[in-house]
């Protein structure tokens, strides 16, 4: 295991999360950019260099952590296309976890402007409340999500909207 990289991996993690947990608080999201600009050419370089950060790697953890980054990368829809590659890879290979896979196929496919398909991803409706993307095959959503570890669709929905009541 690589436990500087994982160690970096950690440090990133915990500051992209200091920064999300601040805007839900202040409203402000002027540091959100720039720490997202930063782990996102970090994680290039990382890629780069290491290949995919999977759990033989940097750990469990580690690779949660640089999903979470991928994932926050919407500024650079090259890379996140780049890591749902390796993703497919490493997920195939046990070295990354089924449901990273399916929060970033629908995050690229929300920017995309296409139907997702795990139904992982939510915005704020004009009404200010939390609504779900389109999803693609609705009457299948279940089953897509139960085949990548993921809660039923009514579960997820009750626990996002749950987060959005309480960041209010």
């Amino acid at each position: 295991m690589n436990r500087d990289l994982a160690a970096e991996l950690h440090r990133r993690a915990e500051q992209d999360q200091a920064v999300r947990r601040r805007m839900l608080e202040t409203g402000g999201g002027r540091d959100l950019v720039r720490i997202d600009a930063d782990n996102t050419a970090w994680l290039k370089q990382a890629i780069a260099t290491h290949g995919w950060p999977g759990i033989t790697l940097v750990g469990e953890q580690g690779a949660d952590e640089s999903w979470l980054l991928a994932q926050h990368a919407d500024h650079d829809l090259d890379l996140q296309h780049q890591v749902l590659s390796l993703l497919q890879d490493a997920v195939a290979a046990g070295e990354a976890r089924p449901r990273h896979l399916a929060y970033l196929a629908d995050r690229v496919l929300v920017a995309a402007d296409e139907p997702q398909v795990y139904g992982t991803q939510y915005t704020n409706g004009p009404d200010g409340k939390l609504r779900l993307y389109p999803v693609a095959e609705p009457e299948q959503l279940d089953a897509r999500r139960a085949a990548m570890g993921l809660e039923s669709a009514a579960e997820y929905h009750r626990r996002m909207r749950r987060r959005d009541t309480e960041a209010d």
